[in-house]
């Protein structure tokens, strides 16, 4: 039937070509942006799944940060107590030379002085042992923590390792001299008893700054993991993507052309009349 009031043939071909331009504009978007699933709109379950992972990754980018700082921390305290254990070394030369009963007064002396001078050096090092204004060694704090996961409820703890002189660890007395071959001798005891103890720390500190850094190198590996996810859900194939585009330029120009037909259908009526 040939009639001037309703194209359904036209009507058909406009949404044909309205269907084909929203495609179309959906794949010009994801050839764009590379993501197939931008916006909640394109799906939104993947794209609720796809932002909590991203928030895991940036929790796990301020996990890295914390043991950075821990790591830092920590190996400040090896450094400072490895210079503590030489002096310990130098100390105990010192004294255990002091303890020789042939020595002159004199020379126990200067002995005497050259002891007093590296003692109060390690006091030095285990109050400026701090970064970030803590201090692991000289007791102000009883220990540190970094953060573990992505959400804060787990951390990894260090305990401190106080290495002030006259503590439990560094036994030597902060005013330790000697005066005497005897003196010098009970030293160089509470020297050995003190290497001993400060042996101990050094290896819980390495301990603690090892498992930071296990643990560092799992958080990289996880986040690398949870970026890779999120791409294998919202990454768009930009590929197939491309022969998509082209398809549908295609098919927009072909429904144009179908639309010009339809519309030009009713002037056919005209053919009627004359």
């Amino acid at each position: 039937m040939a009639t001037i009031n309703t194209n359904s043939g036209a009507m058909t071909a406009l949404q044909n070509l309205n269907a084909t331009n929203l495609e179309l504009q959906k794949t010009q978007s994801r050839i764009n942006s590379g993501l197939a699933v931008a916006s909640a709109k394109d799906n939104g379950g993947v794209f609720a799944v796809a932002q909590k992972m991203r928030a895991d990754v940036e929790g796990y980018q301020a996990v890295s940060q914390s043991i950075d700082l821990g790591m830092s921390t920590v190996d400040v305290s090896l450094a400072a107590g490895e210079a503590v254990s030489d002096l310990l070394v130098e100390l105990k030369e010192k004294a255990l030379a002091a303890s020789d009963s042939s020595l002159d007064t004199a020379s126990r002396s200067a002995l005497n002085e050259d002891f007093k001078a590296l003692r109060d050096q390690i006091g030095t090092i285990v109050s400026n042992a701090d970064f970030n204004g803590t201090n692991l060694i000289n007791g102000t704090v009883s220990s540190i923590s970094a953060l573990a996961n992505s959400d804060g409820s787990n951390s990894i703890r260090i305990s401190d390792e106080n290495l002030s002189l006259g503590g439990a660890v560094v036994t030597l007395a902060a005013t330790a001299s000697f005066a005497s071959a005897g003196d010098a001798s009970t030293i160089v005891t509470t020297i050995e008893t003190s290497l001993d103890n400060l042996n101990q720390s050094l290896a819980r500190l390495g301990t603690g700054s090892k498992a930071l850094d296990v643990h560092k190198g799992f958080v990289g590996k996880l986040s690398d993991a949870l970026e890779k996810g999120i791409g294998n859900l919202v990454d768009a194939d930009l590929a197939a993507e491309s022969a998509k585009l082209q398809s549908l330029q295609v098919k927009q120009q072909l429904g144009v052309q179908a639309l010009s037909i339809a519309n030009s259908a009713p002037s056919t009526a005209l053919s009627f009349f004359r």
